[in-house]
């Protein structure tokens, strides 16, 4: 009866011994799923998120030299009308994060900038110069360094931006969407991501 006693002792600490490793077994692989689930939901919105707009600008180019003092004044003057298709891009594949299974944490370090991209079409008009100041190629240059400047100004004070990382916004709430429905955590900034992703991005 003791022998039968010890035995089924030993039987049920095996069983529960067993129990605890296939348990342990368990945990370790959904947590290492839910890890490799998350870092590709990752990599299926490292994409550019473009944002497209066109710009028109007329811009009158100028420029004076003068000889002798005021006494004598070489002119040069064009007109360009300039049509721009801008694009505005965020290459997710540059966001750097980090994935705690530990503490069930997904870190996102930091974001990528947005990428503007200016393709702008000249038409030149109305070239006038004069001798003593002729048109040349650091004037052409100059004129293209002008209408940049002004387009990105254009472009600043524009919808196409905010646009532009509204659709940042919904990508990057997927990760908060699919952290939670995990019993994971989303952390971005040293902070722990609730509802408030757009501000915390914002700010």
């Amino acid at each position: 009866m003791k022998n039968i006693l010890i035995g089924a002792v030993i039987t049920l600490a095996l069983v529960f011994i067993f129990r605890s490793c296939s348990d342990s077994s368990k945990d370790k692989s959904i947590l290492k799923e839910n890890s490799m689930l998350i870092q590709q939901q990752i990599e299926n919105v490292s994409k550019l998120i473009v944002t497209e707009g066109h710009f028109s600008e007329v811009y009158n180019y100028k420029d004076s030299q003068q000889f002798f003092g005021p006494l004598f004044t070489a002119d040069k003057k064009a007109l360009v009308v300039v049509n721009a298709d801008v694009t505005i891009a965020y290459d997710l594949s540059k966001i750097d994060f980090k994935i705690d299974e530990k503490s069930k944490t997904l870190i996102i370090k930091s974001i990528p900038e947005p990428e503007i991209k200016l393709n702008p079409d000249y038409e030149y008009y109305d070239i006038t110069s004069d001798y003593f100041n002729e048109f040349t190629a650091d004037d052409y240059n100059k004129i293209k360094r002008n209408v940049r400047a002004s387009l990105l100004k254009k472009v600043e004070g524009s919808t196409l931006k905010s646009n532009a990382e509204n659709r940042l916004l919904s990508e990057l709430s997927k990760f908060y969407i699919l952290t939670n429905s995990m019993g994971w955590t989303l952390e971005y900034k040293g902070e722990a991501v609730k509802e408030n992703l757009p501000q915390l991005i914002k700010g």
